[in-house]
């Protein structure tokens, strides 16, 4: 299937809509991105690695979360999420692809448990990540918010 036809399908399956931007679910989404990031370094702290990248992720992910919101994209798909990232907003999505990657790797695979260096690494991209999409979030306008919009209708249009 096509990245366009998945998008499609998401939309249709109402997994991905346009609806109002909300100012209160991105906040809520930035604190939750915070929160699983601090936990995250706790974590590697007392060498809970494994946990800490898929708290890592989680991190990465409602930073992306936060930024639909502001916009008025509702996305429950973490492939489509990724996907629009670079499709929409023009925001290279490797890092957040690599960092869930890591999480089911490290979460249903045994054999490739994560090491503290690994997890520094990932970390330091997340704070990386989320800083940058806090600043395309301050950033945002009206016009800016339109044309994101539109794009998506494109897309699954």
């Amino acid at each position: 299937m096509t990245k366009q036809g998945f998008l499609k399908k998401l939309y249709n399956d109402k997994d991905l809509q346009l609806v109002a931007p909300n100012d209160i679910v991105k906040a809520a989404y930035l604190k939750k991105s915070d929160s699983f990031l601090a936990s995250a370094r706790l974590l590697r702290d007392n060498e809970r690695f494994e946990e800490s990248v898929s708290l890592t992720y989680y991190s990465m992910y409602y930073s992306v979360l936060a930024l639909f919101f502001a916009t008025g994209i509702k996305c429950e798909n973490h492939s489509a999420a990724i996907i629009l990232l670079d499709e929409i907003f023009g925001i290279d999505n490797s890092a957040i692809k690599s960092a869930k990657s890591e999480r089911i790797d490290k979460q249903y695979y045994v054999a490739t448990a994560p090491v503290r260096s690994e997890v520094i690494t990932l970390i330091k991209t997340a704070e990386s990540f989320n800083a940058g999409l806090l600043d395309v979030i301050d950033r945002l306008t009206k016009d800016k918010i339109d044309a994101f919009r539109k794009k998506l209708i494109k897309l699954i249009g």
